[in-house]
């Protein structure tokens, strides 16, 4: 196979620079706190990989010397720290349970960092045969790696221009106005719904037929907006299957079965019954669709895993020698090492998190055992398995919550068949259950990043990076990320607080962050142990999202295009429904952008590819620049929210405002959708 790479490797350049490093760390900060944001609010993170590098690439221009690989280096670290993110698809329920009060720093440190730079060291071995010599398409690492190559094209074109004589040097355009110009916009506007409550942020129409209770939701938040659009209209379209079904379907038909309760609104009475029994079906979609996608990736991933393993050797003997720069991982030696301090790192991890219990030393250590096993046994699987989803279906595609699903119901099972001294001990029960989740924290860690790495392997092969300085940028990237997750973290839990947990008395829980997927794993582990989980909800969801396989199958035979993904059904049944109806609208955007850019692509008689290069990017940009400006505005309001105990300090108006501002917001929102639209097209 002809290997693409831009740098030759006998080619030796700057790549992991302190500046980069440096510069690496800034947008991790960024990337992370809003990922985590946006996962908490909605329970999908978008991938930093590509905003990152048209970040880098923006910033060390102001450098004559910086280079393709030392910017490819800069988004391979930020987008390891962003996608660590994905921790919050558990960590968040041992504050639900009450077992944490906050998010202690050192602890949830280690469990990430440590989590996560195992991911980078059980993927090394599986560069070679995954990475250099598999067809695995990797969508977005051959992205993030042809956005490098153009940027270095440009910037080598504007070289030239300087160096012409006579000629005025045209900057060349990296992308970085498309991002600022989504993140001042979703900011100001969120600034103006969040802060200075001028905006509303949701508006949602009840009515009653009969005793039956139908709503029709929509929600504002451009970050939503920015987020439907990344997903597209497959996965948007699911979503709108999930509303229908929750809001058109189930509600409704469970509303009809009652009486509505004296004293309370049609609003509280649907709420109510969608809290305590629809998203159980969600529940069951989600575990479904997790289980099926799983098990349909499972024979690919485990030919290419054991083909991977049987090359190891002779690949190794290969490169032992004079292997040349773009060949050289991480040596045995050092990869040994680095994995027993990690695993060091879990078990003083695992016991300062067991130090209150009431348990002799003995038990605490065998516990400690046992969960740290499981983590790094369960987590090497893992992170060959994800390696292999990601370059199947990609990074955004592949179902980490699903691992997560998979891992809480295991150690659940495992830690009630050891029953034990921790179980007979007072609340023994709630510490088991936590002990489960934080052990299930360290395995997502692994997968979240296992599932990254091998994509950025694969930008570094095609851009003709050295691998092992790659890795160590990978390593970097999950301290730094794990050094942000815990502030944040606490940050966003006391200024808004979580669905059905509130840090203080009074808070407004139309404000609290849904964190689904915790939630989720958290009913999951409390029905193990308790057995009072919501089973006809919940196998009711399992049948239909047996159903929505057998529906998905039959329009993959008979829709090229059409498809009905489980997992996002689930998920917009599970959503509350204010936040999945604008990741709808998100996706409606981007599937009206691309039928009028084919439009114009036919009319110019030019391949679609080539005509909407240019426009696609700009979207994709914008969008993720929404994401940000948004999330950044969320988390600078947490901290304003803590430090002044207020939950609406900066507000202008009164709640008699609220009808208005919601009118307001939905003009504001459409408006927005507009220039979004306008500033793609304009390329076209």
């Amino acid at each position: 196979m002809a290997q693409p790479i831009s740098v030759p490797a006998n080619v030796t350049l700057p790549e992991l620079t302190f500046r980069g490093v440096l510069l690496g760390a800034l947008i991790t900060v960024i990337f992370t706190a809003s990922n985590v944001f946006l996962g908490l609010k909605v329970g999908l993170t978008f991938s930093s990989a590509i905003p990152a590098a048209v970040i880098s690439m923006s910033v060390l221009r102001l450098f004559k010397d910086a280079n393709i690989l030392e910017n490819n280096m800069v988004q391979t670290q930020a987008s390891a720290a962003g996608t660590l993110s994905s921790i919050i698809f558990i960590l968040p329920a041992l504050v639900m349970m009450g077992y944490w009060q906050g998010f202690p720093f050192w602890q949830t440190l280690g469990i990430c960092a440590a989590g996560g730079m195992l991911g980078v060291m059980f993927s090394i071995p599986l560069r070679h045969v995954m990475v250099v010599q598999s067809e695995l398409p990797y969508p977005e690492g051959v992205a993030a790696a042809e956005i490098l190559r153009v940027g270095s094209a440009e910037r080598a074109q504007e070289a030239q221009a300087d160096a012409a004589p006579g000629k005025a040097a045209k900057p060349a355009a990296t992308g970085m106005a498309d991002i600022a110009a989504g993140g001042v916009v979703a900011a100001a506007v969120s600034f103006a719904a969040s802060g200075l409550r001028v905006l509303g942020e949701s508006v949602s129409g009840w009515f009653a037929l009969g005793g039956a209770v139908f709503r029709l939701p929509m929600g504002f938040s451009l970050a939503l907006l920015g987020a439907g659009y990344l997903i597209g209209i497959v996965a948007g379209l699911a979503m709108l299957t999930g509303l229908v079904i929750a809001w058109g379907i189930a509600v409704p038909v469970l509303t009809s079965m009652g009486d509505l309760p004296a004293g309370k609104t049609l609003a509280q009475y649907a709420t109510g019954i969608w809290s305590s029994q629809v998203r159980f079906i969600g529940a069951g979609v989600i575990g479904v669709g997790a289980i099926w996608t799983l098990a349909t990736l499972f024979v690919p991933m485990a030919r290419g895993v054991k083909a991977s393993f049987s090359a190891l050797s002779k690949a190794g003997k290969a490169r032992a020698g004079q292997a040349p720069r773009t060949e050289r991982d991480l040596s045995a030696g050092w990869i040994s090492i680095v994995t027993l301090v990690l695993v060091a790192i879990l078990v003083i991890t695992f016991q300062v998190f067991l130090a209150d219990a009431p348990l002799s030393a003995a038990a605490v250590w065998k516990l400690v055992a046992y969960a740290v096993l499981f983590a790094f046994v369960f987590g090497f699987l893992v992170a060959a398995a994800c390696g292999y989803m990601a370059g199947l279906v990609g990074s955004s595609s592949s179902p980490i919550s699903g691992v997560g699903i998979v891992a809480i119901v295991l150690v659940s099972l495992l830690m009630l068949a050891l029953g034990g001294e921790l179980l007979e001990a007072k609340n023994g029960v709630q510490m088991t259950i936590a002990l489960a989740i934080f052990s299930t924290s360290a395995v997502v860690a692994v997968a979240s990043i296992a599932n990254d790495n091998l994509q950025d392997l694969k930008t570094g092969w095609l851009v003709g990076a050295t691998p092992w300085r790659q890795q160590v940028a990978l390593l970097i990237g999950c301290v730094v990320g794990a050094a942000v997750i815990s502030p944040v973290l606490e940050l966003l839990y006391n200024a808004y607080g979580f669905a059905d947990a509130m840090p203080r008395e009074g808070m407004d829980p139309g404000q609290a962050l849904s964190a689904p997927q915790a939630t989720l794993m958290l009913a999951i582990a409390r029905g193990i142990f308790s057995h009072q989980l919501n089973w006809t909800m919940i196998l009711i969801g399992m049948a239909v999202g047996v159903g929505l396989i057998a529906v998905d199958a039959i329009m993959q035979r008979t829709c090229r295009v059409a498809r009905m993904p489980v997992l996002a059904v689930g998920i917009g049944i599970y959503l509350p429904p204010t936040v999945a109806a604008p990741l709808v609208a998100g996706a409606l955007l981007a599937w009206a952008l691309e039928r009028a850019l084919r439009r114009r692509a036919a009319a110019a008689g030019q391949r679609y590819d080539d005509f909407a290069d240019a426009a696609n990017r700009r979207g994709v940009l914008i969008a993720s620049g929404l994401i940000v400006g948004e999330s950044l505005v969320g988390v600078l309001m947490a901290a304003i929210i803590g430090a002044s105990g207020s939950e609406a300090p900066l507000a202008l108006v009164g709640a008699d405002f609220g009808t208005a501002a919601s009118y307001l917001g939905l003009v504001v929102f459409a408006f927005v959708a507009v220039l979004f639209w306008r500033r793609v097209m304009r390329l076209a």
